[in-house]
């Protein structure tokens, strides 16, 4: 079975999706309903922006998944999937190639999460730091163990993880981690601690833009990073995007419960197209993973 895969932050480039745009009139039309629906030319930014220009949230989120959905519409009737995955804004790019959400209902909830969670970040200084070289269960012990809030974020992969709290609480779990023998840990320079109790506010600010929304049931299942469980059924996959701001990244756990439900075969949509696969081949090297 193929399962299609879809990146999150961290995985735009300068002049993303110019190519696409140019080759695809279908493409071109669905990007200007995206500027006039985000309030300004994006197409503008991904295109002619720089790095720094493409790291603001607001930018970011929109960005990354109008590509993801690009790359959707040029794969056209090749587009086969028997499964897909996104992590963590990915996941409403993975909903989107399912048919479960429209293009323009993903935009919206995408420009909503992006604002909410800009508005969180700027309440309160908090960051991020990658863990290196330890157990997934010795990381969260010593999280759990230090008196500020830091939480594991993102299981990416055997070996990967990343934690996400107030600034003292990760600067002390980095050392705490760095004694306790990591290969490195090191804070991520990110606007702030995503995927922890302190996007508690943006939950809130998302909910109800979620339920409000149409889903449909989509074509395959959609392995949500809340549950790391694969879901057809609407109200169920609104709840786990509402709780996936303040939970964890299970992308480890995510890819095993695939492979282990019969996926042969990665393919990361999107981005530029090595993170996701990265993963997969740290998980395990015998899955053939590409990208379109």
């Amino acid at each position: 079975m193929k399962a299609y895969v879809f990146p999150g932050q961290a995985s735009q480039f300068e002049g993303m999706g110019k190519d696409m745009y140019e080759a695809s009139s279908k493409v071109k039309e669905l990007w200007e309903k995206a500027n006039e629906l985000l309030g300004f030319r994006i197409t503008d930014i991904m295109f002619e922006g720089s790095s720094e220009d493409l790291k603001q949230t607001r930018v970011t989120q929109p960005a990354v998944f109008l590509h993801s959905i690009g790359k959707v519409i040029m794969a056209g009737d090749d587009f086969l999937p028997g499964a897909v995955a996104g992590h963590s804004l990915g996941e409403f790019s993975a909903l989107v190639a399912a048919r479960s959400l429209s293009f323009e209902d993903g935009l919206r909830l995408v420009k909503a999460r992006a604002e909410a969670m800009q508005k969180a970040c700027e309440a309160e200084e908090s960051t991020m730091a990658a863990i290196v070289g330890m157990e997934d269960a010795q990381i969260e012990q010593i999280c759990a163990d230090i008196d500020e809030i830091v939480v594991p974020a993102n299981y990416n992969c055997p070996g990967q993880l990343v934690i996400s709290g107030s600034v003292p609480g990760v600067e002390k779990a980095v050392e705490k981690l760095k004694e306790a023998g990591a290969k490195r840990a090191i804070i991520i320079p990110v606007g702030g601690a995503f995927h922890s109790p302190l996007m508690k506010p943006a939950e809130e600010d998302l909910r109800s833009a979620i339920e409000s929304t149409p889903f449909a049931s989509p074509i395959c299942p959609i392995y949500q990073n809340f549950t790391a469980q694969a879901s057809k059924d609407p109200e169920t996959i609104k709840q786990n995007l509402i709780s996936q701001l303040t939970g964890p990244v299970r992308w480890t756990q995510t890819m095993k419960q695939m492979i282990e439900d019969g996926v042969t075969e990665f393919i990361e949509v999107g981005g530029n197209g090595k993170t996701l696969r990265g993963f997969v081949m740290r998980l395990d090297r015998r899955f053939p993973n590409s990208a379109l």
